[in-house]
């Protein structure tokens, strides 16, 4: 049976909006979140949200023209909610935290440019990257609970729907929790009104902050965001591409994110990188059975995140004028795969199970010192007590001390 041009330039196409939409509304409310809790007022969290989703929009067109292969790429979105878990203890000022966005995307930059530097991040050992990550989504991963405590009323429907879309309708279950997350927001507004003193700005904005470099910052926001986007999101992504038989170059990608990542930096973008579980979406079976054709999904996928980017002064509105810790449930939901995922990938290997038990309460504790946030210690006293506790010639085996490492070499 062949295949009509018009049938196979419409699938990809087609694809490649999906993507975009699902990759969007799944997770924008974690970057929101994420720039609010180190210190971006509603203006400047709709530009950075603005920011980042041009920078990545403009970098999959890019990519995706320049190598005829589908590599999607996509805001950091366990690095914003890392952002969330260090906000607490935060109080360097947005300033410094643009100025440690800034040192990101250089560092991102440096990766592609200076193998030694992949391999440094490569060596930290796969289950303490794991148990960092699930530490720092813990508390994201609690907001549908303690919502449903807070408000029952509100959150049931939104927890009723992502259940019954995620038994269903997979895909879409995270849209769909949020389409009835608004529903909600507006049902409530309708009834109660806006709060006082919330300013409701529904266009676009851009707003340049001019960056501030603060020690505390950069080792206590960026070092720890480099690290949660090189090993959660740039690795796994070319893995991703991989599945389905794309080998991507490593320094195009880097060279891309990390310049995407500098000039989206000072408009309060915090990293982007490539796509790891929307990246299935534009290169699986879903854009078409021509393989050959599949990079139109990438370029579709970047135009309608274009479109979408005109929403983001709207949606950081919606987040200002929900009730408080509605949205943050829906952003739970959508990292709760991922939170299961890295404690899977913290406690599955015997010889790491201490030092991940203890990278996780450290990240998960929010520990601060000297103004560093939690993250940075997780992985400081991961490293220390695996060294510690580490046995005189275990080599810790290919799915633990090398695990980043051999997917860092295989992806350049």
């Amino acid at each position: 049976m062949t295949t009509s041009p018009a049938s196979s330039i419409s699938e990809p196409i087609t694809a490649g909006i999906i993507t975009a939409l699902v990759g969007f509304t799944s997770s924008f409310v974690v970057v929101v979140a994420g720039l609010r809790a180190v210190g971006a007022d509603p203006g400047q969290a709709a530009s950075g949200l603005l920011a980042l989703t041009v920078t990545f929009a403009v970098g999959i067109i890019v990519l995706c023209v320049a190598t005829r292969k589908p590599i999607t790429l996509a805001w950091s979105t366990p690095g914003a909610a890392m952002l969330v878990a260090a906000g607490a203890d935060y109080h360097a000022g947005w300033r410094a935290a643009v100025g440690a966005f800034l040192v990101v995307g250089i560092l991102i930059l440096a990766t592609g440019l200076i193998p030694a530097l992949g391999d440094l991040i490569g060596r930290i050992p796969t289950p303490i990257a794991q148990a960092m990550l699930a530490g720092v989504l813990l508390t994201l991963c609690l907001a549908p609970m303690k919502s449903l405590a807070a408000q029952p009323l509100l959150t049931l429907p939104i927890l009723a729907v992502w259940l019954i879309a995620t038994r269903w309708l997979t895909r879409w279950a995270l849209p769909l929790a949020l389409v009835t997350a608004l529903v909600v927001i507006g049902i409530y507004v309708a009834v109660h009104g806006v709060g006082a003193g919330v300013t409701t700005q529904w266009w676009p904005q851009i707003a340049w902050t001019t960056p501030r470099f603060d020690v505390s910052a950069i080792v206590g926001l960026a070092i720890p965001l480099y690290v949660v986007t090189m090993a959660s999101q740039n690795v796994p992504g070319v893995a991703v591409l991989k599945s389905f038989g794309y080998d991507t170059p490593w320094r195009p990608p880097m060279f891309v994110t990390g310049m995407g990542t500098v000039v989206g930096a000072p408009f309060g973008g915090h990293a982007i990188n490539l796509a790891a579980l929307s990246a299935a979406l534009a290169a699986g079976e879903e854009a078409g059975a021509d393989r050959t054709r599949r990079w139109i999904a990438g370029v579709s996928g970047g135009i309608s995140y274009l479109v979408l980017a005109v929403a983001s002064g709207a949606l950081v509105t919606i987040t200002a004028i929900a009730p408080q810790g509605l949205l943050e449930s829906v952003a739970g939901l959508a990292l709760l795969a991922t939170f299961a995922n890295a404690l899977l990938g913290a406690f599955t290997h015997n010889e790491f199970r201490i030092a991940s038990g203890l990278t996780f309460v450290t990240a998960a504790a929010g520990v601060t010192f000297w103004g560093i946030s939690g993250a940075f210690w997780a992985i400081v006293v991961g490293l220390v007590s695996h060294g510690v506790l580490r046995r005189r010639g275990s080599a810790s085996g290919p799915d633990g001390h090398r695990g980043v490492e051999d997917r860092q070499r295989s992806a350049q």
